[in-house]
């Protein structure tokens, strides 16, 4: 293990990165030994919905049940005589219910550990003071939501207030909604006592927050060098983060299990969805991440340094989930001759049947509908999931078996169901080759939208809830104002050498990609094997190519693109580009999971002899 320099150092685990995840991490933390802290990441803005119609349904449920049941209650006595604190986002929409639950383990099991609980991040209760009426979504400029149809509105939290309740003694904190990063970076700040003025400690303990809060995504997990862990993804180990007081970290991850650590997996996480890598903007700290290094310490074991804090914002991200209407969607599969264009021709057919039936009764045609076929080539362009193409558009008869989806969208629930009865009523009238796996049938769910805006922090109230009692928290970072010296840096131009002396070769042979969502926004990160590759890398992948080879999932062409000095990396995003994204959007793919890989087969420009060739 790298001896890291300090006055001392704390190991953290990285459990989860979903509501629903694997539980193997913390049998695995708990055997290897040696963790200070273990954190848990459960929350996504769908998960907050999906919360939040759950309490509304019953008083005591709106939380991460998970933790509960297959976390803390079969592991009670061991983390109580491990001395392992636990952090964790579980507590959703009611975190004191959460908390309550775990107490009662704790009361019945007889075990010596305190519990404490951030709460404040909820909004419902102040809904038209904290969203009024002329407040617009940051991203898009839409209007605010019908307050009726607001699921959940919350305050993205961060890390002092965690800090805070485990100085109170507390073994487990529990809170609603926080940035992911804040319940390891609450870790740090607790063990170092870094103050709100430590800009560039904060940075770099939120920076080993991000790497940590996707679990085994830092382990091999979604790597583009899938094939060198393939054999021992099925007891992936889950990341652990060795940390010291200046924020120098080294990430590994506990012995005899599988996946491996390495610049590359490491990179990948780093660029997954930070947008503007300058300009990552949390309640504690704005992070530059963009002359972070990477250094391979041995066999899995990478150092992590460089991070910058450049200044802290004034206001929180507020986060709003909001029902407008409803949508379905049905997977089936055609096989044979022609199978791609008999599926286009079913799904047609089962469209206009059900048009013809809302229009007899007067009602409003479908809000969006899309179809969308896997097995030819569907996500790289061949069809457009913008508009239903003609026929004559599909490609040849080679294609003998591929899988379909036919999606919609509706103000109206039974206009979603009346789709739901075409798509199956359809079938004894259809082409040949038709079939699907029968038992239950998909049911119309509610379209979830996402609404962002920004509050100022002195219009929440955070309160630390311990077994000392309750205490308000107020953030006293705000006066800190924001640096513009993070460098926004162009990629060096490539060397001047003759097309004769250059090959052709796809990005994967050049470069680590990893590719994720923000809202609506598609981001795609870039990281050259090689330094000597960036330039040609970022010759080849302008802007504009980028936009073209994503031009049939965009509706419009805005792109950035960012350069990482530290890292030879290269991080796109591309706005407007899922549909709407999370349960808003109708595809495939509304979290952009694929983009990454679709972009691997683009081609580089490169020199020979940089290849060895």
């Amino acid at each position: 293990m790298l001896n890291i320099p300090g006055p001392k150092s704390i190991r953290i685990g990285g459990a989860t990165g979903y509501w629903g995840e694997s539980d193997l991490a913390l049998p695995q933390f708990l055997a290897d030994g040696g963790l200070d802290y273990i954190v848990f990441d459960y929350l996504a803005e769908v998960t907050m919905s999906i919360l939040a119609r759950a309490k509304a349904a019953d008083p005591g449920q709106g939380y991460a049940v998970d933790f509960v049941s297959t976390v803390v209650r079969p592991h009670l006595e061991a983390i109580a005589s491990s001395g392992i604190k636990l952090i964790s986002n579980a507590g959703g929409v009611n975190p004191q219910a959460c908390a309550a639950a775990i107490q009662r383990l704790i009361d019945d099991a007889g075990v010596d550990l305190s519990v404490a609980v951030v709460v404040g991040d909820d909004l419902m209760s102040a809904l038209e003071s904290v969203l009024p009426e002329d407040v617009t979504e940051m991203f898009t400029g839409e209007s605010r939501p019908p307050l009726k149809a607001i699921a959940s509105a919350n305050a993205y939290l961060g890390a002092f207030p965690i800090a805070e309740a485990l100085r109170s003694g507390a073994d487990i904190v529990i809170t609603g909604r926080c940035v992911d990063s804040a319940v390891t970076l609450g870790a740090c700040i607790h063990a170092f006592n870094w103050q709100p003025e430590d800009l560039d400690k904060l940075a770099a303990g939120s920076l080993v927050g991000h790497l940590l809060e996707c679990g085994p995504q830092l382990t091999g997990g979604n790597y583009t060098d899938w094939e060198d862990v393939a054999d021992s993804l099925a007891v992936v180990g889950y990341p652990i983060a060795t940390i010291d007081n200046a924020g120098m970290a080294e990430i590994s991850k506990p012995a005899d299990t599988g996946g491996c650590v390495t610049i590359g997996t490491v990179g990948e996480q780093l660029l997954y969805e930070i947008g503007d890598p300058c300009a990552y903007i949390l309640p504690d700290v704005i992070c530059d991440f963009s002359h972070v290094s990477l250094v391979q310490n041995g066999p899995d074991s990478v150092v992590v340094s460089g991070a910058r804090g450049t200044g802290v914002p004034d206001d929180y991200k507020v986060s709003v989930t909001w029902a407008d209407g409803w949508r379905a969607g049905v997977v089936a599969f055609y096989v044979g001759q022609h199978a791609a264009q008999k599926a286009r021709l079913y799904a047609n057919e089962v469209i206009a049947r059900a048009q013809k039936k809302l229009w007899a009764l007067g009602a409003q045609d479908f809000d969006e509908l899309l179809f969308e076929v896997i097995g030819d080539e569907s996500h790289y362009g061949d069809y457009s999931i913008a508009a239903m193409p003609q026929l004559a558009s599909l490609s040849s008869p080679a294609t003998r078996e591929v899988a379909f989806k036919l999606a919609c969208r509706h103000q109206d629930k039974r206009a979603v169901a009346l789709l739901l009865k075409e798509f199956w009523g359809a079938a004894l009238g259809a082409p040949p080759g038709f079939c699907g796996f029968a038992g239950t049938r998909p049911k119309p769910s509610p379209v979830i939208r996402l609404f962002s805006s920004t509050l100022t922090k002195r219009a929440v109230t955070v309160q630390v809830i311990t077994k000392q009692g309750i205490s308000d928290w107020q953030d006293g970072s705000s006066s800190i104002k924001v640096s513009d010296n993070a460098s926004r840096l162009s990629p060096p131009e490539p060397e001047s050498v003759s097309v004769q002396d250059c090959i052709a070769v796809p990005l994967q042979r050049l470069a680590w990609v990893r590719s994720g969502d923000k809202g609506d926004k598609a981001n795609i990160g870039v990281m050259a094997r090689e330094p000597a590759f960036i330039p040609w890398i970022a010759a080849s992948l302008t802007r504009e190519v980028v936009a073209q080879r994503f031009a049939h999932f965009m509706t419009s062409a805005e792109i950035d693109r960012f350069y990482l000095p530290g890292l030879s990396a290269l991080n796109f995003v591309l706005h407007n580009s899922l549909g709407g994204g999370g349960v808003a959007s109708l595809r495939n793919d509304p979290q952009a999971k694929c983009y990454g890989q679709v972009l691997l087969d683009a081609t580089v420009l490169i020199p020979r002899a940089l290849l060895g060739d």
